[in-house]
């Protein structure tokens, strides 16, 4: 944790989490001054970059890249989406932001040009914007805006070369996010974590209790820093589950991935000697059953939390008989 815990405010920091919970209109600022958007930066905005730091591992892994052009963090708060993405390596030399709270893009255009002294930064005056193009970051704001502030996010997202849209692994965050894709879909291509282009398979009626999510692996720091101690028992949070759900969108074809590749969606739900995976793919979504006694690895991976977010799955029937991993050089980049 960068800041001392015992210099945060973890009173403000407390009503702050209470008012993101309540959700609904954003109603006033509620960046009250410098030293709440510090003590969040270093705390729920930590978490929320590991969550970023998740997500573009992943793309890493299929062996994405952001087009060339610039960088536009909508609803930038402290920065922390673009500040993940730079941290990255992703080769931009320029980036805007917007925000409705002047102090917030304020905190957030000083940290990037103190972390990346090279990247120009501007500040947006409208949350639509003008401009075409560029990759467009979004970052837990689902919860803050109204279906008409959605329309027009979404509207925003249609012109943009390349969407990141990172939000809360929550039932209620999963399904705006798969709204979005598919009013994108004819336009942009989903590139993750849908492991097709097709029509998402949980708006079909058997799986509308379903929601498209994943669990981030907190880093060390989580559980040897005393600091993050106190923030978990201060905030009343389990440090060890952090469940995001994101979309990735481009505008450029992207090369189809292997057959039979397949995202785990929310975690495996482990018994003796058996574990229940639900998984998306082409076809759609399904539940499959894991035996111990037929792919002992992938059971032991199961039980230990450490199975593949995405890989090959082939089954018999409802029992999966074979799990490959899907290496890097197995994808290819976006076509142009």
């Amino acid at each position: 944790m960068a800041s001392s815990s015992e210099a945060i405010d973890w009173a403000s920091l407390r009503a702050l989490r209470a008012r993101f919970l309540e959700g609904g209109p954003p109603g006033p600022d509620y960046w009250s001054n410098a030293r709440l958007l510090a003590d969040y930066d270093a705390t729920f905005g930590a978490r929320i970059g590991w969550k970023w730091s998740y997500v573009l591992s992943e793309l890493g892994r299929l062996g994405w890249t952001p087009p060339p052009g610039e960088l536009v963090d909508w609803g930038c708060g402290t920065g922390v989406a673009a500040r993940a993405v730079l941290e990255s390596g992703a080769p931009f030399e320029r980036v805007r932001l917007w925000d409705r709270s002047a102090q917030a893009l304020d905190f957030a255009a000083a940290r990037i040009a103190s972390e990346h002294p090279g990247i120009g930064v501007e500040i947006e005056r409208s949350s639509a914007g003008n401009a075409r193009g560029g990759t467009l970051l979004v970052s837990h704001v689902l919860s803050e805006i109204s279906p008409q502030t959605r329309g027009a996010l979404v509207e925003r997202a249609r012109r943009a070369d390349a969407v990141i849209w990172v939000e809360p692994g929550t039932f209620t965050a999963s399904r705006a996010l798969i709204d979005a894709r598919e009013q994108l879909r004819g336009e942009l291509h989903p590139i993750a974590p849908c492991p097709h282009d097709e029509r998402c398979g949980l708006l079909d009626a058997t799986h509308e209790r379903d929601w498209c999510h994943q669990f981030v692996p907190p880093p060390t720091v989580a559980f040897t820093e005393a600091g993050w101690a106190r923030f978990g028992k201060e905030m009343g949070i389990d440090l060890r589950s952090l469940p995001v759900s994101f979309l990735v969108l481009d505008r450029r074809a992207s090369k189809p991935l292997p057959s039979g590749a397949t995202r785990l969606l929310g975690r495996p739900r482990v018994q003796k000697g058996m574990a229940t995976l639900t998984g998306c793919s082409e076809p759609g979504v399904r539940d499959l059953r894991l035996r111990r006694s037929v792919l002992p690895g992938q059971f032991r991976e199961a039980q230990h939390g450490d199975f593949p977010g995405l890989a090959a799955w082939r089954a018999e029937g409802t029992e999966l008989v074979a799990i490959q991993p899907i290496e890097r050089e197995d994808f290819g980049p976006p076509q142009p």
